[in-house]
């Protein structure tokens, strides 16, 4: 299986595929008067219950609340591509490799002895969901989250994309020093083919160290409508180059500074666009990609910490009906942090400090030794635990807050082996303190990639979902915000008005449960009454 080779117009590369999987068969079927299935589609009729919770005299009044949906889903997953931003980086070339050789079906040798290829650290790909009892012994049937709903598979994706590197992905992949080398001279021949296509460069959103890489751009250095209009015709050029149905386009290049909300610039859709005519100095690359990609109606997702989805992206973003989401990867420190404080907050322990140390050599924690750049990665880390905060008005009174420091140090010499160090402080019963130190060396690379693989799928599995109220004729797509996403996102973006969600339980638990309601199944449920009431 030879990769696409680059085309004489400049067009991106990609991986082949050998095979579509396009059957929609998700392994099982919902026997039910609610779940119809055609070969084209699957409906299915849904009754959705909360809580209305309203405050008269002194106290609360919980009032059950119902609504009924229909959602239907195409079952035919089409040929996909994905298009990196940053491909030659530590990220893009180790999910690169990581794809093929899950093609491939490599095993190769390491000082520990063989290794095969997995997808382990993907949700999608590597977890289950409980899908009901066994009639026969009762026991949970558990099901891989990927049969749930006619999903792309990532053997079946397409690579391509950008980078200010010309360097071919193969060179990136040794560059990065992330894989054993007995696995990269199995992948190597396919990645050397591969060559990133020219991006767009702005000096003054990435650390000045960075110059050095930035030998493949496209002439400018400030946004355009030239360069809007470059990258939307790299987009249609991989597209048709490679045959596909549509194109995912996910930011994994380095974290930018923050840009300014500055009124008549970045605060509305037609602000923005007319900033980008002008030149303006406070549009960054990420937005101009976000733009571009709305525009061609292609699902950009933003997997650095700054704030590429200005208040104009997001507009601009609504009146397109694309769909964007963001922000971070959220891979090692920061998801056993969202995972550990939802413990502790709901164990009805006070959390009073949270200090995070990190250090590390790749090349992200070269660009985030710049001040500027570091500033957006502490926000996007710092922001994690303030819906469970919220959450407790037992240990919170109105606004209360743990202290909580990160500190982000470059040493080259641990490379990809990022090191974190978390200290957390707690408040326990009668004035005693707990305190729990955790210490985390996390391949930053190899947890970030399954991430990339799981926005993907996820993504583009939405592009397939429609909604509609009981009793409506007119179906819709759900919001341009995808905060189904956050599950792998450090800072979720969510709706204009909407809480955000950081707790990571919250976070996987609505993702599977608007799954399983797009297959008419109820929400996961642990009561487990048919063991408890005899």
């Amino acid at each position: 299986m030879a990769p696409h080779a680059n085309d004489s117009d400049g067009s991106a590369t990609g991986i082949a595929v050998e095979q579509v999987r396009e059957s929609g068969n998700t392994g099982f079927t919902v026997d039910s008067p609610n779940v119809t299935y055609t070969p084209e589609t699957m409906q299915a009729k849904y009754t959705y219950r909360t809580t209305s919770v309203g405050f008269n005299n002194g106290q609360y009044k919980a009032s059950p609340k119902e609504s009924k949906y229909d959602f239907k889903t195409e079952r035919k997953v089409g040929k996909v591509g994905v298009m990196l931003v940053g491909w030659g980086g530590n990220n893009g070339s180790t999910v690169t490799a990581g794809i093929i050789a899950n093609r491939r079906k490599l095993e190769w040798e390491t000082k520990e002895g063989p290794r095969a290829a997995n997808y382990y650290g993907s949700v999608v790909m590597s977890s289950t969901l409980k899908l009901g009892e066994d009639t026969t012994t009762g026991k949970d049937v558990n099901i891989p989250l990927h049969s749930l709903l006619p999903m792309v598979h990532p053997n079946d994706l397409v690579i391509g994309g950008w980078d200010i590197s010309k360097m071919d992905i193969a060179s990136a992949m040794d560059r990065a020093q992330v894989l054993e080398p007995t696995l990269k001279s199995l992948v190597r021949k396919e990645m050397a083919q591969m060559v990133p296509l020219p991006s767009i460069y702005y000096p003054d959103f990435i650390a000045a160290n960075q110059e050095d890489r930035a030998d493949n751009v496209v002439e400018g250095s400030k946004a355009s409508d030239k360069h809007v209009e470059h990258l939307r015709k790299d987009i249609r050029d991989f597209k048709s180059a490679n045959g596909l149905d549509k194109v995912i386009v996910l930011w994994t290049a380095n974290t930018e500074r923050f840009a300014d909300i500055v009124p008549g610039v970045n605060d509305t859709a037609d602000n923005l666009l007319q900033a980008i005519s002008n030149g303006h100095e406070e549009v960054a690359p990420s937005t101009v990609f976000a733009v571009a990609c709305i525009l061609e109606n292609t699902p950009f997702i933003n997997g650095s910490p700054q704030n590429t989805f200005v208040p104009g992206c997001i507009q601009l973003a609504e009146k397109h009906s694309a769909f964007i989401g963001g922000d971070d990867f959220k891979s090692g420190q920061t998801k056993m942090k969202s995972a550990l404080v939802d413990f502790m907050i709901n164990a009805g322990i006070k959390l009073t400090s949270i200090s995070s140390y990190n250090h590390l050599g790749n090349n992200d924690g070269k660009n985030l030794s710049s001040q500027k750049q570091f500033r957006s990665k502490e926000i996007s880390k710092s922001n994690v635990v303030d819906d469970m905060v919220a959450a407790n008005n037992v240990l919170y009174k109105e606004g209360e807050h743990p202290d909580h420091c990160v500190v982000i140090k470059y040493m080259p010499a641990v490379g990809d082996n990022k090191r974190a160090l978390d200290e957390y402080y707690a408040e326990i019963f009668l004035g005693g303190h707990q305190t729990i130190s955790m210490f985390n060396v996390c391949e930053d690379s190899l947890l970030a990639s399954p991430l990339i693989i799981d926005l993907v799928l996820i993504a583009e599995l939405f592009t397939r979902i429609q909604w509609r109220k009981d009793g409506e004729q007119d179906w819709k797509s759900f919001h341009s915000v995808l905060s189904v996403l956050s599950y792998m996102l450090k800072a979720p973006l969510t709706p204009p008005g909407t809480p955000v969600v950081n707790a990571l339980a919250k976070q996987r638990s609505a993702l599977i449960n608007i799954m399983k309601a797009c297959v008419g199944l109820e929400p996961e449920n642990d009561m487990t009454l048919e063991h408890k009431l005899f």
